[in-house]
């Protein structure tokens, strides 16, 4: 216990849920262990009672603590083994918080209405053949209207992770090698681990993949190269015409990625304010683009445009022939409606506007308050700070909850970052922002009493 105690050196909420996560994070206090109660914790640190109630709620809500009521507070033991691993290290916790600001997902307030949709779809799902087109004609022909470049197919699957996956089914082998941004979606990395595949991290500045590292990265023959155009996550940027141009012909002049693949995940299309830009515009023959509509019009869609040469996208629709076989023309024929009713388009217009206030108002606060940050895309932000998990800790004692930069790294060591969902942020955002600043830098006197004014 006395080891225990010597370690809490600020006896705030902030300073005991800090110290008390640093010793979960180094392995000295183990899934499992119990945690003395309140009580004696503040008669031991001679504090309120209240005090330590509030640093167990702080660590409860970034999950590394439970209650079990009259059992007593233990350390959380791990994530449910169904997730996959980088999954697993992202759940963080259920538990009630003021201002959640870590889901990555979209605000559901802004989310065009569903109801006039489905209210002008036909009462029965009813499909003339199994061997039907896997898309509906009539959204095959706005997709078209709308690709960033002339594609030879598209399909529809169930999400951008389902076009990713069965695009890597079809065009890798265990141990090919993959280039991907760093830091990037933390389910990417999953699915190449599962898939035997070696990860190719290089790094990415506001306009997307750095293009010295890439060439560095091409030189070792990738079969492919997965990249998020716009709105990337976690860091909001997306990249220009100029910057895609430059990848492009690297690609083309690089002998050892002669035949490497291009795989653009545009999740965040609908709601960037960025223009479309894809790698497909130069090379046609060797770009897959995915476009989501998650973000935009809702996860529970789950669905995604994918497209691309036939010789790529034919062999996927086969065989999903022989597993699902189609994405519900009845979801398709909502979604064509969302995408061209004139309310629900205006609907997304607005979120859009919305999201790009909020990551305006986000970048001015936090410029105010001495971080140096770029203005994101889409609605992540990703900042800098100098503990990651002393800054989760400390922000959960104030009741905001931010993902951890950890699982979006593609490699070990390096700055240490949070995920911010700024599509998430209130209408008043300095508070926000002070309380964000003085997390990323707990020993900076000044920005730490302006971060005190969330508390």
């Amino acid at each position: 216990m006395q080891n225990f105690i010597d370690e809490i050196e600020q006896r705030t909420p902030a300073g005991i849920a800090a110290a008390i996560g640093r010793q979960i994070a180094s392995g000295r206090l183990a899934p499992g262990d119990r945690l003395p109660t309140v009580r004696v914790l503040a008669g031991e640190l001679g504090v309120s009672p209240a005090t330590v109630s509030h640093a167990w709620q702080a660590l409860s809500a970034v999950g590394l603590i439970v209650s079990r009521g009259r059992g007593g507070t233990f350390v959380q033991d791990a994530a449910p083994k169904w997730l996959p691993a980088r999954s697993q290290s992202m759940i963080g916790s259920s538990a009630p918080t003021r201002l959640d600001l870590s889901r990555g997902t979209p605000d559901p307030l802004l989310l065009p209405a569903l109801g006039p949709a489905l209210s002008r779809v036909a009462q029965r799902a009813v499909t003339p053949s199994y061997q039907d087109l896997p898309i509906i004609p009539e959204l095959l022909e706005v997709l078209r209207s709308e690709w960033p470049y002339a594609v030879e197919t598209i399909t529809i699957v169930d999400g951008a992770l389902d076009a990713i996956s069965r695009t890597l089914d079809a065009v890798t082998r265990f141990g090919d090698r993959v280039i991907v941004e760093n830091p990037s979606f933390p389910p990417f990395f999953d699915l190449l681990d599962q898939l035997g595949l070696e990860r190719l991290p290089v790094a990415i500045d506001e306009h997307g993949i750095i293009p010295n590292d890439f060439a560095r990265a091409l030189k070792l023959g990738p079969a492919v190269v997965l990249l998020q155009p716009r709105a990337q996550n976690p860091t909001g940027a997306s990249m220009t015409a100029q910057r895609a141009e430059q990848l492009a012909r690297l690609l083309r002049s690089t002998p050892a990625s002669a035949e490497t693949i291009v795989i653009e995940d545009d999740h965040s299309a609908d709601i960037s304010i960025a223009p479309v830009v894809s790698l497909g515009l130069w090379l046609p023959r060797r770009t897959v683009h995915v476009r989501s509509f998650s973000k935009s019009h809702g996860p529970d869609l789950r669905m995604a445009a994918l497209g691309g040469p036939a010789a790529l996208i034919d062999p996927i629709v086969s065989r999903r022939m022989l597993g699902p076989g189609w994405t519900s023309r009845m979801l398709q024929t909502i979604l064509h409606d969302l995408l061209t009713n004139g309310e629900s388009m205006a609907q997304v217009s607005e979120a859009r506007r919305i999201y790009f206030a909020r990551q305006r108002a986000l970048a001015e606060a936090l410029t105010d308050c001495g971080l140096d940050v770029v203005q994101a895309d889409g609605i992540n932000t990703w900042l800098p700070v100098q503990n990651e998990r002393d800054a989760m800790v400390r922000l959960a004692a104030s009741g905001i909850r931010v993902a951890g930069g950890s699982p979006f790294s593609a490699t070990e060591g390096g700055p240490e970052f949070i995920r911010v969902t700024a599509g998430a942020l209130p209408d008043d955002v300095i508070p926000v922002a002070e309380a964000l600043a003085a997390a990323a830098h707990p020993f900076d006197s000044a920005v730490h009493a302006v971060g005190a004014r969330w508390s």
